[in-house]
């Protein structure tokens, strides 16, 4: 066993993941004192509605989808950390409906206390998976912090007429969700030493699958939003999803894909902060049932790391989308549909 096998990664920092994110109250309040960005009429897609990535036009034909993301450690494992990174930071391409090209390595490392090793671990296992989704490493950045972080900027390309947002959800439409939740409850009792080596990989697994066969498959279909879902929950992006489409959802409680454990691991109190901050946020904009007790309420607003893509889809075309994705593998659910009433709320049935 290497002394990269001895480190345990998620000790290193006090969050993990995208649960390390400022949270969505915080983030707002600096977001509203600064000035509007100058208008361009070549941005396709902005900071207006909270989007998962910026779209550029160049030509009539051609618009670039710049992302970037990462974080602290989420997984013990230097090369599954990489592999999770990765893929959580192309997810925001995917997302957008575009095909993801070049991406540059964002490094914090503490390099005179660590093993070396393990920086070269993280950026192995984020390479693999570049490699898997046909990306190009271009460069990065690296600088000596005594917190591990890592993550990349990525660069895709879409067509201007084939932008997919997180505004264009429409009455009728259904919604289909790509992963299960309970990611942050589950990496949080990575960190508290509460999982058995199996439940370890399963979690990883589902963090570190890129979600570009769902993007490939629903390009198909008569899609008219997308986002992914990460660090402020299923409800807190679906929220985001409500307001730039100004219009409400509703969300089948019974139906959200959910990974094992997760329930009984956060009566245990393994919910992270993030999570509660995304409860906090959303009072005021989610009806949940009044059965519903505190518990399941955080579920529903868990800190998500890699997840899945919240897709509106058509209701005619619903149900093909849902069969197609789920016989290529990918863990669908159908969770839900867009009305028109009381827009920009959220309403858990």
């Amino acid at each position: 066993m290497t002394e990269t096998n001895h480190i345990k990664l998620t000790s290193l920092s006090s969050k993990g993941g995208c649960g390390c994110k400022i949270g969505p109250t915080d983030l707002a309040q600096v977001l509203r004192n600064l000035p509007p960005a100058a208008p361009n009429p070549n941005l396709l897609v902005g900071l207006d509605t909270s989007d998962d990535a910026g779209v550029y036009r160049l030509t009539d034909d051609l618009a670039i989808v710049q992302t970037v993301d990462f974080f602290t450690p989420i997984v013990d494992d230097p090369y599954s950390f990489g592999q999770v990174a990765a893929a959580n930071a192309i997810s925001d391409i995917y997302a957008m409906g575009g095909k993801p090209l070049t991406a540059l390595n964002i490094v914090a490392f503490p390099i005179s206390t660590l093993d070396k090793q393990i920086l070269t671990e993280i950026l192995r296992g984020a390479g693999d998976k570049l490699k898997e989704a046909g990306v190009t490493l271009v460069g990065g950045h690296s600088i000596d912090d005594k917190e591990p972080k890592f993550g990349l900027a990525v660069t895709g390309v879409v067509h201007p007429d084939k932008v997919l947002t997180n505004a264009g959800a429409k009455p009728g439409d259904k919604l289909i969700l790509t992963k299960p939740i309970g990611v942050g409850i589950l990496t949080t009792s990575i960190k508290r030493d509460l999982l058995e080596e199996e439940e370890i990989a399963r979690v990883t697994k589902v963090m570190s699958t890129l979600n570009k066969t769902a993007s490939e498959i629903m390009k198909s279909y008569d899609v008219h939003a997308c986002t992914d879902v990460t660090g402020f929950g299923l409800l807190g992006h679906a929220s985001e999803m409500a307001k730039g489409s100004n219009t409400s959802l509703n969300i089948y409680k019974d139906q959200i894909p959910t990974l094992p454990r997760v329930r009984e691991l956060a009566e245990k109190g393994a919910v992270p902060g993030g999570t509660k901050n995304n409860f906090s946020h959303l009072k005021g904009d989610v009806t949940f049932p009044k059965t519903m007790d505190q518990i399941d309420q955080w579920i529903l607003c868990d800190a998500v790391t890699s997840g899945g893509l919240l897709i509106a889809v058509s209701d005619t075309e619903a149900n093909d989308l849902l069969v197609a994705l789920q016989k290529a593998g990918v863990q669908a659910g159908l969770i839900g549909e867009v009305v028109a009433e009381n827009p920009g709320h959220i309403s858990v049935l």
